[in-house]
């Protein structure tokens, strides 16, 4: 959960790279993130749905996303990230985690685990509004049912085989937990503006 006093100020907002620039200086996987880029668009109605939020003058104006390159949770999300910026007309910054930890520690999945991608969003004059983490519940689940059903059709698989069988499977749910992942922001943005 976000500290009272929080690492994250305006001033350090502005030090993060823009998107453009984050995926020009990536060292791996930038054909990826760039597919994912291309191959999503949000949808009409998440677009007036994300437009109305960012009117409401509690609502996000600006979006902070840490992430790393050599993460697929990261190559599938930033890119929807990036769009959902795009489309609400958000100002997103992009620290990469493993330079940031002080972020990082504000955001740890189940107050433990540094899952990413994070994207926090703040009003205009930097309120924290709420934070979103790695990836929606129905990737979770099914991330969960993939693995059981590899393991249960080859008992005996390594490591490497079972992380190279279990990557293929769940880039066929990539798309889906894309959307998945746009309708749960807005949803939970709706739920904490609400109660701002």
């Amino acid at each position: 959960m976000a500290r009272e006093t929080s690492a994250v100020t305006p001033q350090r907002f502005d030090e993060g790279f823009s998107y453009a620039d984050y995926i020009a200086q990536i060292n791996v996987n930038k054909d990826r993130f760039n597919g994912y880029y291309n191959d999503f668009s949000v949808t009409p109605a998440d677009t007036a749905a994300l437009k109305e939020l960012t009117q409401n003058p509690n609502g996000p104006k600006k979006m902070l996303v840490l992430g790393e390159d050599w993460c697929g949770d990261v190559i599938r999300g930033m890119p929807m990230l990036a769009r959902m910026a795009e489309a609400a007309g958000w100002d997103m910054k992009v620290f990469p985690r493993d330079q940031h930890h002080d972020i990082m520690n504000e955001f740890l999945k189940n107050g433990e685990w540094m899952s990413i991608p994070v994207a926090v969003f703040y009003t205009d004059d930097h309120r924290y509004i709420m934070h979103w983490i790695e990836r929606p519940e129905v990737a979770e689940q099914e991330i969960g049912e993939i693995s059981d059903a590899i393991r249960a059709e080859n008992p005996d698989i390594d490591d490497q085989a079972f992380g190279r069988e279990r990557r293929t499977r769940t880039a066929a749910k990539a798309a889906d937990w894309q959307q998945a992942s746009v309708e749960e922001i807005i949803k939970f943005l709706n739920r904490d503006i609400a109660n701002m």
